[in-house]
């Protein structure tokens, strides 16, 4: 799947094959130190944090609690 951003397609393949590497190799054995992929995480997480200022969808909604609300069941927008 690619990112929100077409810029940030790349960053995702490389923090995607990251994390699957330390999930299989590291912690399904017991050590779950995630710390291996943090760098490509954050550079990663910045570009879709422009991308989204970019195309101007608000980060408030995206951290909403809606799970377990009155809001679950609801289409967005529709409070």
């Amino acid at each position: 799947m690619n990112s929100i951003g077409e810029e940030c397609t790349e960053l995702k393949k490389k923090y995607d094959d990251c994390f699957n590497s330390w999930f299989s190799d590291k912690f399904l054995r017991g050590n779950n130190d995630d710390s291996i992929c943090a760098d490509i995480f954050k550079v990663y997480q910045d570009c879709v944090k422009n991308a989204m200022k970019q195309q101007n969808i608000d980060f408030k909604e995206i951290d909403k609690d809606v799970l377990g609300t009155e809001n679950e069941n609801r289409p967005p927008g529709s409070s």
